[in-house]
């Protein structure tokens, strides 16, 4: 199984963060020529592979971790997405509803990924939190997932705990979705609800 980063802000070195703490290897790409932010892929440590974008999209899963309105820029990089899953964490804080058809903000970006499974999640946590060990005080950091797909949701449920967090999942796009989702001036009820989970 192969992963990949795209978006290399906050968030997306955030991520990058939790596959270097348990060795998982991970491409890392922007729009940006790879050279461009390979010092800071570098330092997050050696399994972070800085990548150019049409090297990227190759992964089997892809962490979309871009601004929302740059969503169809990446997906234009293929014209089909067909075997791949995109974890959406992105937010639409700001765009207006009527913008995203009336629609949950990720049901709106799996249009664009003709073909992909999608699953919204890690995206309910600001990046200076993300960004720490998910091990916390004898329990672990919570993640929210919601997915049309059951066996997409269960695939990155198994790689969220190898990446050290304890994977919560809230059913489809159109229910569970909405408590994890950002548009118009709105937040989904779980966002920022920082949760540990004790076993």
């Amino acid at each position: 199984m192969s992963y990949s980063i795209i978006g290399f802000g906050n968030i997306g070195q955030a991520i990058a963060k939790a596959f270097a703490r348990n060795g998982i290897e991970v491409s890392v790409a922007t729009t940006r020529d790879p050279e461009s932010f390979a010092s800071d892929a570098a330092a997050i440590g050696p399994t972070i592979i800085p990548k150019k974008l049409a090297e990227a999209v190759k992964a089997d899963i892809i962490f979309l971790a871009v601004r929302f309105e740059s969503h169809q820029d990446v997906a234009k990089t293929l014209p089909i997405w067909q075997g791949k899953t995109i974890v959406d964490v992105t937010n639409a804080y700001g765009v207006p509803p009527e913008e995203l058809e009336g629609q949950p903000s990720s049901r709106f970006i799996a249009q664009a990924f003709f073909g992909a499974r999608l699953v919204k999640g890690f995206n309910h946590l600001i990046a200076a939190t993300l960004d720490q060990d998910p091990a916390v005080k004898g329990g672990r950091r919570v993640v929210f997932l919601a997915s049309d797909d059951d066996a997409a949701a269960a695939e990155i449920g198994a790689l969220a705990k190898n990446l050290g967090f304890a994977p919560i999942e809230l059913g489809g796009l159109s229910e569970g979705g909405l408590l994890v989702q950002a548009r118009g001036n709105s937040w989904g009820r779980l966002i920022f609800k920082d949760l540990v989970k004790f076993d």
